[in-house]
């Protein structure tokens, strides 16, 4: 009777690692493959993880690293990847061939070997899990959310025996280089819209900083429109007020200045008494003759209004020059930030600092005067002084007075420049100016606030 051997310990080990079930010499060669097949398993995965990472460089370099990794693993001479018409539409290339370590991509190229596993994963890839038919050639299917989408097929080197393993392999390949193709393409088509939408919105704050300049610059036209529009309404008043003060204020004046000189002459005639009152005319005609001079200087003013009227510290250095008798010296000084007023405001500011220098140069016989524009924060000062013989205490009277009761009309000028300033909410003191003679000051709050439909225009 025949006694059976023993198993041993190691032939249970060996039996376990390698999946034989012996440990006779004649499993060997088999042990052998399984170990090689074990290693090209791993090298295949490492190939494929290699590939993946390849991603950001784009769907070719991705292609290319997928077939050189799946040729590698099958020692092939061909490898063939291809993805189906209609699947993955914006993948490229749609087929790439391996050929003796060269990248094929145009179809005119490829053997004819390939071009019928090209026809079958590119048109019917379902049947790519099929047996390929002759030649050695092996397919396995690409898969993309459990549709077919392509597939590989390749023909393995001599003496390369293709197991479950390497088909395995093969579909791992495939599935992860659909994926891969499809985050590729989400991946450059962000990258792109991410770029187009930076396009975008540089070009809509371009548009918005164009815009905003665009709508300044319509602004500065629309002021600029309204100004000459207000100017040219104001030449055409100030034209036929020239015209009415030559044709009518004038004449009579130089009229009145004719008849006192007739009355002058005879009442010097005359002697005794009627002397001393032609001595009177005299000084009424002096006066006279400066209404005269002024009158003239104010229709050439009125007439030449060519330049914009600037603004207000521009027109006080044109009033002291072009309104006022050429005997005066008058100097404009402005201190603080200028800041723009009403139209009317402007007017009245003017027209009290011509009055004001009008009577320090007829009134008050100045040689010299000072006008001081101050801009603070929440008011503006005007003082209008001179070196005059003006009495600042005797024209407090006359001005209460002529605010009181002044039938004739007389010393209205100083009530009408309390008005005006009035008017602007502010106030005016008269003191004794350190130049020697009269200092006007008017003082009126910011900003100004002036009703144009119901201002007095004295």
């Amino acid at each position: 009777m025949s006694s059976v051997p023993e198993r041993s310990p190691w032939t249970d080990d060996l039996g376990v690692l390698t999946g034989l079930r012996s440990g006779k010499r004649s499993y060997y060669p088999a042990y052998v493959r399984s170990m090689e097949r074990l290693e090209r398993t791993v090298e295949a995965l490492d190939g494929i993880s290699r590939a993946l990472v390849r991603t950001a460089e784009g769907p070719r370099a991705l292609v290319e690293a997928v077939i050189r990794a799946a040729a590698e693993h099958l020692q092939a001479r061909r490898l063939l990847l291809v993805v189906a018409d209609g699947a993955l539409r914006a993948a490229r290339p749609r087929f790439l061939l391996y050929a003796d370590d060269v990248l094929i991509d145009d179809e005119t190229r490829v053997p004819a070997e390939a071009r019928e596993h090209l026809a079958v994963l590119r048109t019917r890839p379902w049947e790519a899990e099929a047996p390929a038919g002759g030649g050695g050639w092996v397919r396995a299917p690409m898969t993309l959310d459990d549709e077919p989408v392509g597939g590989i097929a390749a023909q393995p080197g001599p003496g390369v025996e293709v197991a479950d393993t390497d088909l395995a392999v093969l579909r791992v390949l495939a599935n992860q280089a659909a994926v891969a193709l499809h985050n590729t393409y989400l991946f450059h088509a962000a990258t792109a819209l991410r770029g187009r939408t930076e396009e975008l919105s540089e070009a809509a704050e371009r548009q918005a900083r164009d815009l905003a300049a665009r709508s300044a610059e319509l602004a500065e036209t629309q002021a600029r429109l309204f100004d000459a529009m207000r100017r040219q309404t104001l030449d055409d008043e100030r034209h036929r007020i020239a015209r009415e003060l030559h044709d009518s204020v004038t004449q009579y004046v130089l009229s009145a200045g004719m008849t006192m000189e007739v009355c002058r002459a005879e009442l010097e005639a005359l002697g005794g008494p009627a002397a001393r009152i032609a001595g009177r005319l005299a000084e009424a005609k002096d006066l006279n003759r400066q209404a005269v001079e002024r009158l003239r200087a104010s229709i050439y003013a009125l007439h030449h209004t060519e330049e914009p009227p600037g603004p207000l510290p521009v027109m006080l250095e044109r009033l002291s020059t072009v309104h006022l008798p050429t005997a005066l010296d008058v100097r404009v000084e402005v201190r603080g930030r200028p800041v723009p007023l009403p139209p009317r405001a402007e007017q009245s500011v003017l027209r009290l600092t011509g009055e004001a220098l009008f009577n320090s140069a007829t009134h008050g016989k100045a040689a010299r005067a000072l006008v001081r524009l101050r801009y603070l924060p929440d008011v503006l000062v005007l003082t209008v002084s001179d070196d005059g013989t003006g009495d600042p205490a005797h024209l407090r009277r006359v001005l209460a007075l002529s605010r009181a009761a002044d039938l004739s009309g007389r010393h209205r000028g100083l009530a009408n420049m309390v008005a005006r300033v009035e008017e602007l909410g502010g106030s005016l003191t008269i003191r004794r100016s350190k130049l020697g003679g009269v200092l006007l000051r008017a003082r009126i709050p910011l900003p100004v606030r002036v009703d144009e439909e119901t201002a007095d225009d004295r």
